[in-house]
């Protein structure tokens, strides 16, 4: 299993075009935990410290928080050949606002600070890959934050649909219209106008 996932990890990294060698993607790939999880399987849960940085081989995980009234804010899902952590919690090691778990059985890939840190200092090449990472999912973010406050409903799902396309068969509604700030009967609407008129 974990090979499978290791496969998965070079084919994901010579998409993205990075100057790793071969040698040094498995040296990478050694210093990961490999780790299987079932669905509803939960990574990391709010006042916990995330301790890893996970790449998803195969599957899909999201992270989200809880309000004071128990309702759920789904910030983010993660599908295969991606990355997730909490950020702040995970480079500070202080406790986390936020909650990873998983959709579906996953395999993952999965590196301590400490592990990720000493492979910055043997391979400047990962450093720069990501830093680039970082910046990208900053960029992804803030035109999330603009679209939400800017665009209609309907454009959100619009939006959504097309950047996540797929998703709409693996995830419940109610998490869809969670992602996007809308509730679950406006979503609904919204989907039923856009079916084709017969």
């Amino acid at each position: 299993m974990q090979e499978k996932m290791l496969v998965a990890f070079k084919t994901y990294l010579k998409q993205q075009n990075t100057p790793l060698s071969d040698e040094q993607i498995r040296l990478i790939g050694a210093a990961a935990i490999a780790k299987t999880v079932q669905r509803k399987e939960i990574l990391l849960q709010e006042g916990e410290v995330c301790r890893y940085k996970i790449f998803i081989a195969k599957g899909f995980l999201r992270t989200y928080r809880t309000g004071a009234d128990g309702s759920e804010h789904v910030l983010q899902f993660s599908t295969e050949l991606s990355w997730t952590t909490d950020g702040e919690s995970y480079a500070n090691r202080c406790p986390s606002a936020y909650n990873i778990d998983a959709l579906e059985d996953s395999q993952l890939l999965m590196w301590s600070k400490d592990g990720f840190d000493a492979l910055f200092d043997q391979i400047p090449a990962l450093r720069t890959f990501s830093e680039q990472l970082i910046s990208r999912n900053l960029h992804f973010s803030r035109n999330r934050l603009y679209k939400t406050i800017s665009s209609t409903p309907a454009e959100m799902y619009e939006d959504f649909a097309k950047t996540y396309p797929g998703l709409l068969a693996r995830v419940p509604l109610r998490m869809v219209a969670s992602y996007l700030g809308v509730s679950v009967k406006t979503l609904n609407r919204i989907r039923q106008a856009q079916l084709p008129v017969k």
